[in-house]
């Protein structure tokens, strides 16, 4: 049976391969073999094809196929700005979405936060992500690339005698340019999964 995610990515590849931009892998950041495109995607390499989209090799039809495809549909030569990085709700519309973005993508890592802070190089390892910005206030931070135009800049805070531990997670400048802002929502969190997948292993 075909699942709504399925369907989903299906169409936005249809859409995508009925007239293919020129210059897509420009504007995908990605490297072109004949009618496929690979690039990183959710800490993993990925291919996209018509037919599907592959993460390690290995076909997917989950969100993150959706949201993958979303990306290749929304290719732009818009280069990426990564600041000023801005707060899920500095985006405009963004209030119903708000507080699944807050319990999905930050609060979700509260509990591993020690271990997130003893496993941050693995973890850009994975996402090819750099430090955090210089002055960003927080114990720790690093920024990732879970799609090549999508950056996010999560800042740690340890728990401490007065203050439980917490984190917030910022978007690059323009993410808004690349995936429309449900999508964007879903991404934060599909990246916090995997965060804690990495630190699982």
């Amino acid at each position: 049976m075909v699942t709504n995610y399925e369907k989903m990515t299906h169409d936005h590849l249809s859409r995508l391969y009925a007239q293919l931009p020129d210059g897509l892998e420009s504007m995908l950041h990605a490297e072109k073999r004949g009618e496929h495109f690979y690039f990183r995607a959710f800490g993993e390499d990925c291919c996209l094809g018509l037919d599907m989209i592959t993460l390690s090799d290995k076909p997917i039809v989950d969100p993150r196929a959706v949201l993958i495809s979303l990306y290749a549909i929304h290719a732009s030569p818009e280069p990426i700005r990564l600041e000023p990085f801005k707060s899920f709700r500095d985006f405009p519309n963004t209030m119903p979405y708000q507080g699944a973005f807050s319990a999905n993508s930050e609060r979700v890592l509260v509990s591993h936060v020690p271990l997130i802070n003893e496993k941050q190089q693995n973890i850009r390892n994975v996402f090819n992500g750099p430090d955090g910005l210089f002055g960003s206030g927080g114990d720790f931070s690093f920024i990732l690339f879970p799609l090549p135009k999508i950056a996010l800049c999560y800042i740690f805070y340890l728990q401490d005698e007065e203050f439980p531990a917490s984190i917030t997670c910022l978007f690059s400048a323009n993410a808004l340019s690349f995936i429309p802002l449900d999508g964007l929502a879903d991404v934060a969190e599909y990246t916090s999964n995997k965060i804690i997948q990495v630190i699982q292993k």
